[in-house]
């Protein structure tokens, strides 16, 4: 073999070892998903599952809740995988954030994207959002998987830009009291396809009635919110038992749908006080639930 060979030959070893190097890092990076809700379509379709209308003034959506429900549902799905975060795409006057819309964008993990609202209240651009969202997080890598909660046949574009990076799209719908409420191009062109079904939603939308009676005492202090959590978590690893308490903690810090139902109906119960829409409380809840259990093990 002369000299030229044999620097061929070391090259390519060279370029050999890079590769498997490269390859084994690749192997060790946990894959990610997102989750992309549109708005107007989860508003929509759970009112009139839940409440029996899709007029937004005739009943509540505890979106916080129902946001830790959705990524709970996820980390099951997608069991090897991390959250990158949701995506909440809704419409807004001249994209000015409500205060509903404001609460939900300070939750920890969530990026609201707003389009236009127009005079017949219907959003403009949404669509195009989440295309843009889809195709962009796709291209650089930045999921491998992405559940979208929605319906619209628009949404297809976006499916295919995803899949035309190699991501693969999941389409989750929401049970239809009768016929259909997601476009069937949609439903052909995804990877996937799920529907959340009524008992997933009842906990987080009620219809609106009277106007909620606030105690003598007003709006409690967030330290005590944060008190009457730890409270509960101290009373759950009593009645409830370590193991099973112990098994929230890889979860941290989020609780499973069922588990955080159950801290907000007891907690509204000692505090006399509902919850319900105050996001800055209800994280103050969680907080003092975590400080007491993590302070146990």
């Amino acid at each position: 073999m002369n000299d030229d060979t044999a620097a061929l030959h070391a090259r390519i070893d060279r370029t050999n070892e890079l590769l498997q190097r490269m390859l084994a890092e690749v192997a060790k990076t946990p894959s990610t998903h997102a989750i992309f809700v549109d708005a107007g379509y989860l508003y929509a379709a759970a009112g009139r599952l839940v409440a029996g209308t899709e007029d937004r003034r005739a009943f509540d959506l505890d979106a916080e809740g129902l946001i830790d429900a959705l990524i709970d549902r996820a980390r099951t799905i997608f069991a090897d995988s991390r959250l990158l975060r949701v995506y909440w795409y809704d419409g807004a006057r001249r994209r000015i954030h409500t205060a509903e819309q404001q609460s939900i964008a300070a939750l920890p993990d969530v990026k609201v994207r707003l389009g236009n609202l127009n005079a017949n209240n219907q959003q403009k651009g949404v669509d195009s959002l989440i295309r843009s969202d889809l195709e962009s997080l796709a291209r650089h890598r930045a999921i491998s998987d992405a559940a979208l909660l929605g319906g619209d046949e628009d949404l297809v574009s976006a499916v295919e830009a995803a899949q035309g990076y190699g991501a693969r799209v999941h389409l989750w719908g929401i049970e239809a009291p009768e016929g259909r409420n997601q476009a069937e191009p949609l439903l052909w062109e995804v990877d996937s396809q799920r529907t959340l079904d009524l008992d997933f939603f009842k906990p987080y939308v009620s219809r609106r009635t009277a106007p909620a009676y606030e105690p003598a005492g007003g709006r409690p202090a967030r330290e005590d919110v944060r008190f009457v959590g730890a409270q509960i978590a101290a009373k759950w690893l009593v009645s409830r038992g370590r193991d099973t308490m112990m098994e929230l903690l890889p979860g941290h810090p989020y609780l499973p749908g069922s588990v955080d139902q159950d801290l907000l109906v007891e907690a509204e119960g000692l505090l006399q006080y509902s919850l319900r829409g105050q996001a800055d409380l209800r994280r103050a809840l969680r907080d003092g639930f975590w400080d007491h259990l993590q302070a146990q093990y």
